[in-house]
């Protein structure tokens, strides 16, 4: 019979966080956010509770939203909003703005994109030379494009060579919101064009070489292995696309004469701006102002829950 010793290894017990540590973590995580906390609630949660305390009022521009003159009238601003045919106005061509613009924006920036995504000689000079109207002031571009809307204009120079009647463009109740949709599409490519860019090039070339060897050809490239993994690249320019269309006020108000004519142009931030910097009813321009954060908020909200099912993120 054999005989042995055993031997046995006392526990080791695992580390254990202590409290102090934990505290003082936590200490050092608010210390390094409150710069931030702090400047979020100074410039955007407290103006933006006290813009909701002011649509609930009958402020007008004498006086500040606190001050004794100033009375609660509950939700009447709202009630008259949504009976305010200018209003409503203002919220049908806005939203015809975002309709059209976003995915015509968008689909021209993917296109624009694939094809500055390309190895030849100079692409450098051609990315800077198009990205330029990126750093250039909104107000200044209008101006611009007004001219070229003008009837002595280029655009119109264009059509008459071609024996087309001139168009008044801006002028026109018809014409003035389609053009200021191509104005703010030209406007709005270089920022998107950048991302899809991004979002090109960090495709592994490994896959398209592995598609090639199958038979895949340009277009089944395209759209099996471009277009599905450049799909978090369109979320994220949807929905700044989005968010910027309904904010749509710089073309209107330089172009436009805005409102006119006939309220073709009108949009919810000009409606919103004429109410409380012309007319002075602070109460009403407030309340205009939550009703078209709750619509983009919805719209975001209904934008953010379909992207299980189109968005690929591996």
């Amino acid at each position: 019979m054999i005989t042995g010793t055993v031997t046995t290894t006392p526990d080791v017990k695992a580390p254990r966080h202590h409290g102090g540590v934990r505290k003082r973590d936590a200490t050092a995580g608010w210390l390094f956010t409150a710069p931030v906390i702090i400047i979020l609630g100074l410039f955007l949660f407290i103006p933006v509770l006290m813009a909701l305390w002011v649509s609930v009022s009958d402020l007008t521009g004498r006086g500040g939203p606190l001050s004794s003159g100033v009375n609660f009238v509950g939700l009447d601003n709202y009630a008259r909003l949504l009976g305010d045919d200018r209003f409503l106005k203002a919220l049908r061509n806005t939203a015809f703005y975002t309709v059209v613009s976003v995915p015509i924006g968008l689909t021209l920036a993917l296109a624009l994109a694939t094809a500055l995504n390309q190895q030849i000689r100079g692409i450098a000079w051609i990315r800077t030379a198009y990205f330029l109207p990126l750093v250039t002031s909104a107000t200044a571009i209008a101006l611009v494009w007004l001219w070229i809307y003008s009837p002595t204009g280029p655009l119109n120079d264009i059509l008459s060579a071609f024996w087309i009647p001139r168009q008044r463009w801006i002028a026109d109740p018809v014409l003035a919101m389609p053009s200021i949709i191509a104005m703010s599409i030209w406007q709005g490519l270089p920022a998107n064009v950048i991302i899809f860019l991004a979002g090109l090039q960090a495709i592994p070339a490994e896959y398209y070489d592995a598609a090639s060897v199958d038979g895949a050809g340009r277009w089944g490239r395209f759209r099996k292995i471009t277009l599905p993994l450049l799909t978090p690249s369109m979320f994220f320019t949807g929905v700044l696309a989005l968010i910027g269309a309904f904010q749509v006020f710089d073309q209107v108000y330089v172009m436009a004469n805005p409102g006119k004519p006939g309220e073709a142009t009108i949009t919810l931030v000009y409606f919103i701006y004429e109410a409380g910097f012309r007319n002075f009813k602070m109460g009403y321009a407030a309340a205009g102002s939550w009703i078209m954060f709750l619509i983009v908020a919805v719209a975001t909200i209904i934008y953010f829950r379909t992207q299980d099912r189109w968005v690929h993120y591996q």
